[in-house]
C-alpha cells in the first residue's frame, strides 16, 4: 500500500509525532505485515483500501475493490443482514464486532468459512469514523474440527460396541474416552471420567507402581502390556480380578498418539481355576497316599522275599516312589499345570536312596538342575525314565558297592537335556553293539518315545556310562501318552 490510500489506525497516535505522512507510512507497513486479510471502510461502508493478504485470499485486485461498497463486493457475498446491522452499529456507538462468522460460496475460492472482526478507527485529530475489518479464513480448521468430531463419534460408537471395558488415555494418563461398558461396570459417567488420570479413579485401585511403570513405556517405546493382573476390592463390585492389556494407537494423518487400555474381568475364571487346582491337589494327595500304601505293602514283601526276586521288588518300589513324588509335588504346587524339574529330581533321588540303597550304601545320588518346568502330565514318564536309568546304574555299575550317580538337567537351545551319568565300571564289550535304548531297558525306550526325545550314550569300562536325553523344551500334552507295555 502507498500513501495515496493510507491505513487509518488510531493506535499509532503516540508514534506519529504529529506527522500525518509518517503515520500513514508506518501504519501501511504494519498492516501489510499482518497475516489476516484487512480492509478499510469509510463511514458509508465503502472500501477505501485493503492489504495484500485480502487481494490474494479473494483473488481480486485494487481496481475491483477500492471505492466499492462492502455489500456490493464480488457477487454480494458480504450482503448479510446481520453483518449489515453490526457494521452500521459500529460507527455511532463506537462498538466492535468480534469473530462474526460468515459461511458463503465465494466466487473463485468456493465454499469458505470466514471470521470477521470490525473496529472503528481514526487518525490523530480526525473523526472520520472509518472501520477496520479483519477477515480470517478458518475453513480448514472448521473442516478439521468437523472431521475430528465425526471421527470421535465413530470411535465412541466402536468403543461402545466392544463388550470389554476400555479407556483411551493421553500421554499423561488422562482419560479422553471411556466405553459404556467401562462406565457401567464401575458405576461412573463420562463427565466424571473424562479428563481424570487413570490412577485417580475409584479408590485408586489402578494406582499400582508396577502398572504405572509399564504404562509409561507403552507410548514412547511402543511396548504393549499383556495380561497384567490386578486383584482388589472395587466399590459396588466387591473383590474382582482384572487382566489389563494396553496398546499404542494412532489416528491416520495425525501425529498424536494415545493408549488403548482394555480391562478383562477374569474373576470367575480365576475362581474356577482355583477350584480346579484345589481339586487336583486333593486328588493328587490321595493318589500319593495310596501309592505309599502300595509301596509299604511291597516293603513288607521284600522282607520275606528270596534274593532272586528281591531286586525286582525294590525296582518296583522305586518306580512307585517316583510316581508318588510327582503327585506330592502336584499337591504342593500353586499351579498344578507344571512341575519344577529340579525339585522333582531331588525327590526321586531321595526316594531311590531310601528304597534301593539304604543308609549304609557307598553309592550316592547327586542332583544338578536348572530352574525348568515340565508339564505335569509328562512328568510321570520323565520321572520313570530317570528312575529306570539310575536303577540300572545302581544294579550294574558298582560291583564294589561304591560310586556316584549324577542326575542333571538343563536347557540346551530349544531343548531340555537330561543327563544320567555314573563313574562305575562302564559298559562291557558285548553291550557296546546294542542301541542306547537297549543298553538301558525296554522301559527306557518307551519313556523316551513318550517324551518325544532322543537318547545317546557314551563311556567305557574306565570312565563309566553317561546317558543323554534331549527333550523338546515345549512339550505338547495333546500328543497323548503311550501305554507302558512291553
Amino acid at each position: 500500500m502507498n500513501a495515496r490510500n493510507p491505513y487509518e489506525l488510531g493506535t499509532m497516535t503516540e508514534t506519529a509525532s504529529g506527522d500525518e505522512a509518517t503515520f500513514d507510512i508506518v501504519a501501511s507497513d504494519i498492516v501489510e505485515t499482518i497475516p489476516s486479510a484487512l480492509i478499510i471502510l469509510d463511514r458509508n461502508l465503502v472500501i477505501t483500501s485493503a492489504n495484500g493478504v485480502f487481494y490474494q485470499m479473494f483473488r481480486t485486485g485494487r481496481r475491483e475493490t477500492e471505492g466499492c461498497h462492502i455489500f456490493e463486493l464480488g457477487n454480494r457475498q458480504w450482503n448479510i443482514p446481520a453483518l449489515h446491522t453490526l457494521l452500521e452499529d459500529v460507527i455511532p456507538n463506537r462498538a466492535s464486532v468480534e469473530k462474526f462468522e460468515v459461511v458463503h460460496d465465494f466466487p473463485t475460492i468456493g465454499q469458505r468459512t470466514m471470521l470477521v472482526n470490525a473496529r472503528k478507527i481514526s487518525r490523530p485529530g480526525k473523526h472520520d469514523g472509518s472501520i477496520l475489518l479483519a477477515i480470517e479464513d478458518v475453513s480448514d480448521e472448521r473442516a478439521a474440527y468437523a472431521e475430528s468430531k465425526r471421527n470421535w463419534k465413530l470411535t465412541q460408537s466402536i468403543v461402545d460396541t466392544i463388550r470389554d471395558p476400555l479407556v483411551v488415555l493421553e500421554f499423561d494418563m488422562t482419560i479422553v474416552m471411556a466405553s459404556q461398558a467401562f462406565l457401567t461396570m464401575f458405576g461412573s459417567t463420562a463427565a466424571k471420567t473424562r479428563g481424570r488420570r487413570i490412577s485417580e479413579l475409584g479408590e485408586h485401585q489402578w494406582n499400582v507402581p508396577a502398572l504405572r511403570h509399564l504404562m509409561e513405556k507403552v507410548l514412547p517405546e511402543n511396548r504393549p502390556i499383556e495380561n497384567f493382573e490386578i486383584e482388589d476390592d472395587f466399590p459396588g463390585l466387591g473383590r474382582r480380578v482384572f487382566n489389563l492389556n494396553a496398546r499404542k494407537i494412532s489416528q491416520p494423518g495425525n501425529h498424536a498418539h494415545r493408549m488403548l487400555l482394555v480391562f478383562e474381568d477374569v474373576t470367575d475364571r480365576k475362581q474356577r481355576e482355583r477350584d480346579a487346582l484345589m481339586l487336583t491337589n486333593e486328588i493328587s494327595h490321595r493318589i500319593k497316599n495310596n501309592l505309599q500304601i502300595i509301596a509299604g505293602l511291597i516293603a513288607i514283601e521284600i522282607r520275606s522275599t528270596a534274593a532272586p526276586s528281591l531286586q525286582g521288588y525294590k525296582a518296583m518300589q522305586a518306580r512307585i516312589g517316583a510316581i508318588a513324588d510327582l503327585y506330592d509335588l502336584i499337591s504342593q504346587s500353586s499351579r498344578g499345570e507344571s512341575i519344577a524339574v529340579d525339585a522333582y529330581l531331588r525327590e526321586i533321588a531321595k526316594t531311590m536312596s531310601a528304597s534301593l540303597l539304604g543308609n549304609t550304601s557307598g553309592i550316592t545320588i547327586e542332583v544338578k538342575a536348572e530352574a525348568l518346568e515340565i508339564e505335569s502330565d509328562r512328568a510321570v514318564p520323565f520321572g520313570l525314565l530317570v528312575n529306570e536309568l539310575a536303577t540300572n546304574a545302581i544294579k550294574h555299575a558298582f560291583p564294589g558297592g561304591t560310586g556316584r550317580i549324577m542326575l542333571s538337567v538343563g536347557k540346551a537351545g530349544d531343548h531340555i537335556e537330561l543327563t544320567v551319568a555314573d563313574d562305575g565300571v562302564g559298559m562291557k564289550d558285548q553291550d557296546s553293539a546294542k542301541t542306547p535304548e537297549k543298553r538301558g531297558s525296554d522301559y527306557v525306550a518307551i519313556f523316551v518315545r513318550q517324551l518325544g526325545g532322543t537318547l545317546t550314550m557314551s563311556g567305557s569300562e574306565r570312565t563309566g556310562t553317561t546317558f543323554k536325553i534331549r527333550l523338546p523344551l515345549l512339550l505338547d500334552p495333546s500328543d497323548g501318552v503311550e501305554p507302558i507295555l512291553a
